[in-house]
């Protein structure tokens, strides 16, 4: 099957599956593996598609998820070739969707090797992470304006994995709120500043600081946080340094 994927962890899922050969399509946003913003066709970003180039390299499938991509591009996208839209709120779902990728592409034995490492390596996540205290954030993931990741969010189940309590739990999605009035007196620990899809750097870490110089400010990789399939694999000892630091 020729395959188009306008998701990044996706298209990372593909390689590791064994499909780099079916791949004819991908995002600008498709960073890993490297070697494919040279080798594979860049069919525009994850919210903007350049529709021609995805017809001329007639795909058997593109492959979408609900929140990556705009409902206007997967239904051009349908009136081109099949069209599998991904919706992932924890790991449970991941696994579900690594295991489909191994029946829909015949790769069922490397669907179920990715699938039991990461099993594996979660049990022993929870084992570590048994004994931490909770910690309490906000994952920010924009600015200008100010955005962070909330509840009913892949991001905010991993925060949860990490016993990261997040202060806005009780906000939808991805929500502005006004960092000058961030809840931290006697609450908020810590602040996360994710490198995707707003890349901050140390200059935004103290920039923060000055609305909020009692909490600590870190960078995270976003990757880690937000990116489902095979980067799960190095999700886990990225969240145990990132625990025995703070």
């Amino acid at each position: 099957m020729r395959i188009v994927s306008l998701v990044p962890s996706q298209t990372e899922l593909l390689h590791d599956l064994g499909l780099e050969d079916q791949i004819v399509g991908v995002t600008k946003f498709c960073v890993h593996p490297v070697h494919y913003k040279s080798s594979k066709t860049i069919v525009g970003g994850t919210k903007q598609i350049k529709l021609e180039k995805i017809k001329a390299l007639k795909p058997d499938i593109i492959l979408c998820n609900k929140e990556e991509n705009t409902k206007a591009i997967v239904k051009a996208c349908q009136d081109i070739c099949q069209v599998h839209v991904s919706d992932l709120f924890n790991i449970q779902d991941t696994l579900e969707l690594i295991t489909f990728y191994g029946e829909t592409f015949n790769k069922k034995e490397n669907a179920k090797d990715i699938t039991d490492k990461i099993e594996s390596l979660l049990n022993d996540f929870k084992s570590f992470i048994a004994i931490k205290e909770t910690v309490k954030v906000a994952y920010f993931i924009w600015k200008d304006p100010w955005m962070v990741a909330a509840n009913n969010t892949f991001i905010d189940y991993m925060l949860r994995l990490n016993k990261f309590e997040n202060v806005y739990s009780n906000l939808e999605r991805y929500p502005e709120v006004d960092i000058t009035k961030i809840h931290h007196d006697g609450g908020l620990d810590v602040v996360l500043l994710s490198s995707e899809p707003y890349p901050f750097k140390d200059e935004h870490a103290l920039e923060f600081q000055k609305h909020v110089p009692t909490v600590k400010t870190i960078l995270v990789d976003g990757e880690m946080f937000s990116w489902y399939g095979t980067r799960l694999l190095k999700a886990f000892d990225y969240f145990k340094d990132l625990r025995n630091w703070l």
